[in-house]
């Protein structure tokens, strides 16, 4: 029998008979290690312990310790545990996919009727039943014809189109978790009972199409989350519970900031509350963008066919583009054209006009552009996902030798603004070529090389991120961690050598040759509908008093105290803060509970003790108690508080 040679992360290697499974490894170095071996990674690839292993390579034996492969088998296992729960309580249902998702996994079912919430505490108490019973967990390669025959005689119609859907040269695997089977490409444990029992969740139920086709029929899709053990799990339910307190579709409507209708879907409709967030955000980017050499242009809404075919876009992105038709006068065919789904064409377009020299470079063209996409309206959520957005977009065109310095400059100012933002610290991934991708693999050997050296220069050892970059370039995303814990991809970095090459770009070098420039595509906050609605839960509502919408309600106590809450506001106006007033003849505790569920950061309540006085009783939301303070010291205070960061 032909030998091969495993290299453990010490070092050191063993040779072994090729088709020596994982499990036997792990027993030839300790039995200790093979008790507690739950999988085994192998030149970087997540295999499970009973799969025969043909080549040489590296090899890992991983544990209940190693975090990301304990997870991703827990939430593979219950995937198939709650499918196996799920058929021996309801026998006529029909299992489809399990996939593993953040924090968890769903499996979709095809069923008569609904699953309700007292189902899904059956499914549990029947899946907990499972995994105290350790069943074992094996595997099997299959003839296709098999698996084929197999799926006839159990009725199950999803599977054979999954079988279909498996490419010829690929396995047919089959995994059976005590006498249930399902079609799986694993890793997967070795027994039911390895699944931590007290650590897992099913949350909720909801409709999905059949591999996501909405021309095919409507599944339910049930999930569930699932951890390591009760503590991780109880963190993480109670984050639901403060991401559901902090929701800012809930809190967009208590504060009244938007709405969404149907009539526009995936479209924001601001009211004057949120559009104050919205256009002091701006004004704040925009001051910042000058500050930092920008100059800022605008480009048309609805550009031609022929733009996003020279640029890529049309090839590679068409998907997700809005479609415009036009019937010219006198012409025999109709003129296509598209909403812009980005700004970087256009830009191309500006720097194009006039000879361009070397020493215009670096030229910084920013845009609050408003881009179109086309977005599935099952994926619509909030102001979160939305088919109309505003970008706050910049492109650098410069050389090749500018694009260290540059990206230093942008993550230096990127720092900044998301310190302003309440954001001290953010990670850095780095996503390199996708396989559908514009331009040679020497292109992209640059420009990958060029954006980490120019990243690991700035200070920064970037996570990989490997497939995720644009079609036309690698690219920097950089993740920030809000009050609860979860991370929000906001901003972006690329380094693109493909457009300026496609759209004709160029400028005069020093020795007087035509030269192309290095066009770098950069966000800092990406979309301002999404940013604003991870501001409002980041903050749950309460926002830094210079971003609040309503700043400060000044409130009668007594209707003879209505002249002095207008002289009040008109002062408080004159300095800066958004302020309004309420005489409504209403009792100033009802005012108060009504503005402190509005999230208006600072209330001043007056009554005749404070008009004689010219002061003011200075309320804080969430505060227990009030101040009185003269009128003259609080414009003081809070004109201060309203100065923007930048400004301050």
């Amino acid at each position: 029998m032909s030998q091969i040679s495993l290299t453990f992360p010490d070092g050191n290697s063993r040779d072994y008979p090729a088709g020596v499974t994982a499990a036997e490894v792990a027993a030839s170095i300790a039995p200790s290690l093979a008790k507690k071996a739950i999988s085994a990674s192998l030149d970087g690839r997540h295999i499970d312990l009973a799969w025969p292993i043909h080549d040489s390579g590296a090899i890992a034996i991983n544990t209940m310790k190693d975090d990301a492969p304990a997870l991703e088998l827990i939430r593979h296992d219950l995937a198939h545990v709650m499918a196996r729960a799920v058929q021996e309580i309801w026998p006529d249902v029909k299992v489809t996919i399990g996939p593993v998702r953040d924090y968890g996994w769903f499996y979709d079912f095809d069923r008569a009727e609904p699953f309700t919430p007292e189902d899904l505490g059956q499914i549990e108490a029947k899946m907990k039943q499972i995994i105290a019973a350790r069943d074992p967990v094996r595997t099997e390669i299959w003839d296709r014809q098999r698996a084929v025959d197999h799926y006839k005689a159990q009725n199950e119609p999803f599977k054979l189109e999954l079988i279909d859907r498996i490419p010829k040269d690929e396995d047919v695997r089959m995994y059976w978790h005590g006498d249930w089977q399902d079609l799986c490409r694993g890793p997967h444990l070795q027994h039911t009972g390895q699944i931590p029992a007290d650590a897992f969740k099913l949350t909720h139920v909801a409709g999905a199409y059949w591999l996501g086709d909405s021309s095919r029929p409507m599944l339910q899709r049930i999930y569930g989350v699932a951890f390591r053990n009760k503590d991780d799990l109880k963190a993480h339910l109670h984050m639901l519970e403060e991401a559901a307190k902090r929701d800012h579709r809930k809190l967009g409507r208590e504060m009244d900031l938007f709405h969404m209708q149907e009539e526009a879907p995936g479209q924001v409709f601001w009211h004057p509350n949120g559009w104050n967030i919205y256009t002091t955000l701006q004004d704040y980017m925009r001051r910042r963008q000058r500050a930092g050499g920008y100059v800022e242009v605008n480009t048309p809404q609805v550009v031609s066919r022929k733009l996003w075919e020279d640029s890529g876009h049309w090839q590679n992105y068409q998907d997700h583009m809005f479609i415009v038709e036009v019937d010219e006068e006198h012409a025999k065919t109709k003129t296509v054209n598209a909403l812009k789904p980005m700004n970087c064409p256009c830009h191309v377009q500006i720097f194009n006009v006039g000879l361009k020299s070397y020493r215009d470079l670096p030229l910084r063209m920013a845009e609050f552009g408003s881009c179109n996409r086309y977005e599935p309206s099952g994926a619509l959520h909030g102001i979160m996902r939305v088919r109309g957005f505003t970008q706050d977009d910049a492109h650098i065109f410069c050389t090749e030798d500018q694009i260290e310095e540059e990206t230093k400059r942008f993550i230096d100012f990127l720092s900044a603004v998301y310190r302003d933002l309440g954001f001290d610290s953010f990670r850095v991934k780095f996503a390199t070529r996708p396989e559908e991708r514009a331009g040679s693999d020497e292109v992209w050997d640059k420009a990958e090389s060029a954006l980490l050296s120019a990243t690991r220069a700035a200070g920064i050892e970037p996570e990989i991120n490997p497939g995720e970059g644009a079609f036309y370039g690698p690219k920097l995303e950089f993740v920030l961690t809000d009050a609860i814990g979860r991370d929000w991809q906001c901003g972006t970095h690329q380094v693109d050598f493909v457009l300026p090459e496609r759209l004709d770009a160029e400028y005069v070098a020093a020795d007087g040759s035509k030269q192309r420039p290095v066009m770098l595509h950069r966000a800092t906050l990406g979309s301002f509908e999404r940013f604003i609605g991870i501001l409002i839960e980041n903050f749950a509502g309460k926002l830094p008093f210079w971003l609040a919408p309503r700043q400060v309600v000044v409130a009668s106590i007594v209707s003879d105290a209505d002249e002095y809450v207008r002289e009040v506001v008109g002062a408080l106006q004159a300095v800066g803060v958004r302020a309004e007033a309420d005489t409504r003849n209403e009792k100033i505790n009802y005012k108060v509970r009504e503005h402190s569920v509005s999230k208006v950061p600072v209330i001043l309540a007056i009554g005749m003790k404070e008009v004689e006085s010219r002061s003011v009783s200075m309320r804080r939301l969430d505060s227990q108690g009030s101040e009185t303070l003269a009128l003259a010291d609080v414009l003081t205070r809070l004109e201060a508080e309203a100065t923007p960061p930048d400004m301050g």
